[in-house]
């Protein structure tokens, strides 16, 4: 079963401190982690570089979090990584919608602590 360690995360998000925030916890915990700041360069990333799990904002400059999604959709590749958005963006229709267009989660920041959220990327990596 893989550790902390062996876990590479990417946070999207345009605010620092969220992502100050989810990097210091992720750290903390051990893992392996690295940050985008828009859609565009989340992409760029994820067709560089190899992560087991992609954090990923909704409402992002360039583009957000449903476009990101949609394009490592059409990838000719299978995806190897799971995807959790983590956003305020919290309608019923937008979790749905992002459930529909291949998400592994959804969560929304004001609901969950960075611990809880840190607890949920566990579960979903079935980590310990």
């Amino acid at each position: 079963m893989a550790t902390a360690k062996d876990i590479k995360i990417l946070v999207v998000d345009d605010d620092p401190f969220i992502l100050d925030m989810y990097v210091l916890k992720f750290k903390d915990q051990g893992f392996q982690i690295d940050t985008a700041t828009d859609g565009q360069m989340a992409l760029k990333k994820i067709e560089t570089e190899k992560f087991d799990i992609v954090l990923l904002d909704v409402i992002m400059p360039k583009m957000d979090g449903f476009d990101v999604i949609k394009k490592i959709q059409e990838y000719k590749a299978p995806r190897t990584f799971k995807i959790l958005f983590l956003t305020n963006f919290g309608q019923k229709e937008d979790v749905e919608k992002g459930m529909e267009l291949g998400a592994d989660g959804y969560i929304i920041k004001a609901h969950f602590t960075p611990s809880e959220v840190v607890t949920k990327v566990k579960e979903l990596l079935k980590i310990t």
